[in-house]
């Protein structure tokens, strides 16, 4: 039975492209009104990206907000209360990667990906308290990084172990309004960050991965559609694994 978000608000971050984006369109397809959200870049991809995806919904609402920046998801929470009216659907899905292995990695690299990926989501989790209607859905993308500690990404991972235990800290606290909070892991999924990796990183990826083959975008939406539904209503404080096995 396809999933009903009628009458719901749904907020991806980062949702100009890839999984975000998907997830605003299956959320809008379901009767969600949803919330396009982007970073701006020097080139103007992504408020491109962004413009386009909001034009294939019903009834979007576009925001610009580095969700790094506390005032700028202040004034983004502010503008969905505005007007949507509250909030019942947070994906922190905004995320980067700067991969080097620890003895060449910069300061700003470690930083930056910490910022985005981990602080971000807090930045979100604790300026959507004060909008979350009763009974709202709270769902981040984590990854298998952050649960097995992948060569090259003490920052990546850093930063999704961080976020599976942000998770867990949340749905303890969030449970008494009957919120949930979970958290998705997806594997290797074929998206612009994996399309982006070196030919033999990719094979040596596949290879591992006991299904033998890469995660489509739908198998990450998929997993988050059940988790904001009904039918996950007693499901709270968890990390959903989406990587064809690739860590059991």
């Amino acid at each position: 039975m396809p999933y009903d978000f009628t009458g719901k608000v749904a907020l991806v971050t980062g949702s100009s492209r890839g999984i975000g984006a998907g997830m605003v369109q299956a959320f809008d397809a379901s009767g969600a009104r949803c919330v396009v959200n982007y970073v701006p870049d020097s080139e103007g991809r992504n408020r491109a990206d962004a413009e386009t995806i909001a034009a294939s919904l019903r009834d979007p609402l576009l925001i610009e907000c580095d969700v790094s920046d506390p005032g700028q998801v202040e004034a983004m929470m502010h503008r969905i209360e505005t007007e949507c009216g509250g909030l019942d659907i947070l994906v922190n899905n905004a995320g980067i990667l700067r991969d080097r292995t620890i003895a060449k990695m910069s300061e700003e690299e470690w930083g930056s990906v910490l910022d985005v990926n981990l602080t971000g989501p807090f930045h979100c989790l604790r300026q959507a308290l004060p909008i979350l209607r009763p009974g709202a859905r709270i769902v981040s993308l984590a990854s298998v990084s952050g649960q097995l500690g992948l060569f090259g990404q003490a920052n990546y991972a850093a930063s999704k172990a961080g976020l599976i235990a942000l998770t867990k800290v949340a749905a303890r606290e969030l449970a008494r309004r009957q919120i949930s909070v979970n958290a998705i892991a997806p594997g290797f999924i074929q998206t612009e960050m994996t399309r982006d990796l070196p030919v033999e990183v990719a094979e040596r990826a596949l290879v591992a991965v006991p299904v033998g083959r890469f995660g489509q975008i739908a198998d990450v939406v998929n997993a988050a559609l059940f988790l904001c539904s009904e039918d996950a209503r007693y499901v709270t404080g968890q990390v959903l694994n989406v990587n064809g096995g690739y860590f059991m």
